[in-house]
């Protein structure tokens, strides 16, 4: 089978804007955030395909308004360059700047079309549905920079040297190789898992009812920038390969890592999620309860409603919509709204609090709730911190 069978890129055509030499001798320099930076490498391996660089003013203005490029393309969240006024008196429009990461390394040159003021008013309310500074996306935007520079990129490199064990090579596939990948395996169809946190039962259970009608399944957690109090990728990862092993059949299983950085966007980012996965070769993405929310900004099932909004030519890839799933005792399995009636005291739920007060003590989760292999894992994190 060829990789070609499988669903097209968003727009047609995967990008890659990695280059042979990216000559930064001389070039003003923009040090890039830990969210620039993974912002770079997604648009560099075209994770973020179409785009070619960061976001010039049209399309800037058009994703915030209308959720699309300017050339009438879906696109949720605009993926922009943010500098302070210091940094953007070293810059001018038809130059060209050398961005590097905070280490010092040099990662990618910018071709500059524009500088332009960075319309915070206009961004956040529409990409995150609040104003409110205590939503750590829209703090992330308030603190950056306010002036904005768009042009396409050449990217030399997206990992620089770090601690060990920080970058997840063997399973750092970028778009290109998860598609010879599922190729290789013959899947046609293949179902995206987004995730950020450890996979529990009800994850276990929306996976799988996903596995029945696609050929395979990609566990693709995002291991970029997350908030202060998640989970550290390194973890979690230990905690996928410990379930993976245990629980999922190897043939059907896939498991590799996006590294893009989190904007807690609840319905536009479950929508940049579905593009991603797209663009990865997925045909298939679950979205489930409160899909990349963060406390209660957005509606239980919002997510899944933004797609409404959008036709099969304005995004190919099929949302599978799941409902809240849970342990039912009564039933001996994993049960949804749509599958059993909900019984006072049936179905098994731990709040987030109540399970790290478990691991804390040393204590594992139901069985109902989180597989021992995984539970033993988050206890030996929990005490260590």
């Amino acid at each position: 089978m060829s990789a070609d069978s499988l669903i097209p890129p968003h727009g047609g055509t995967l990008v890659s804007r990695m280059a042979d030499s990216a000559q930064a001798d001389g070039l003003p320099v923009v040090t890039l955030s830990a969210k620039q930076a993974c912002d770079l490498e997604m648009i560099a391996i075209g994770a973020f395909s179409p785009l070619t660089g960061f976001a010039t003013k049209a399309d800037f203005e058009s994703i915030c308004r209308d959720i699309r490029l300017a050339d009438g393309t879906v696109w949720p969240i605009p993926i922009t360059l943010a500098v302070d006024d210091a940094t953007k008196g070293k810059l001018s429009e038809g130059g060209r700047a050398a961005l590097q990461h905070s280490d010092g390394t040099h990662l990618a040159t910018i071709d500059i079309q524009e500088i332009y003021p960075h319309d915070k008013k206009l961004e956040i309310p529409n990409v995150f549905g609040t104003d409110d500074s205590a939503h750590p996306g829209v703090k992330a935007v308030e603190d950056e920079g306010d002036w904005l520079v768009g042009g396409p990129i050449d990217v030399l490199t997206v990992t620089p040297e770090k601690e060990p064990g920080e970058q997840f090579t063997e399973f750092r596939l970028p778009p290109a190789k998860t598609r010879e990948a599922f190729a290789g395996r013959n899947w046609k169809t293949v179902a995206a898992f987004q995730t950020r946190n450890p996979i529990h039962r009800a994850h276990e259970y929306l996976t799988k009812c996903a596995q029945e009608i696609c050929d395979g399944l990609l566990i693709h957690p995002l291991v970029g920038e997350t908030k202060p109090g998640d989970i550290p990728a390194d973890v979690r990862m230990a905690c996928y390969m410990a379930i993976i092993e245990n629980y999922y059949v190897p043939e059907r299983t896939m498991l590799s890592v996006m590294p893009a950085a989190m904007r807690y966007a609840g319905p536009r980012e479950a929508i940049i999620h579905a593009l991603v996965r797209q663009n990865y070769g997925c045909s298939h993405f679950i979205v489930g309860r409160d899909h990349a929310g963060v406390g209660d900004y957005y509606g239980t099932y919002d997510a899944q409603l933004i797609f409404d909004q959008f036709t099969r030519k304005d995004i190919a890839i099929t949302p599978l919509n799941f409902e809240h799933a849970a342990y039912s005792k009564r039933a001996q399995g994993m049960v949804s709204a749509k599958t059993f009636p909900n019984i006072k005291g049936d179905q098994i739920f731990l709040s987030g609090t109540k399970v790290r007060e478990l691991l804390q003590a040393g204590e594992r989760p139901p069985m109902e709730f989180s597989r021992p292999e995984v539970a033993d894992i988050l206890i030996k994190w929990a005490q260590s911190t």
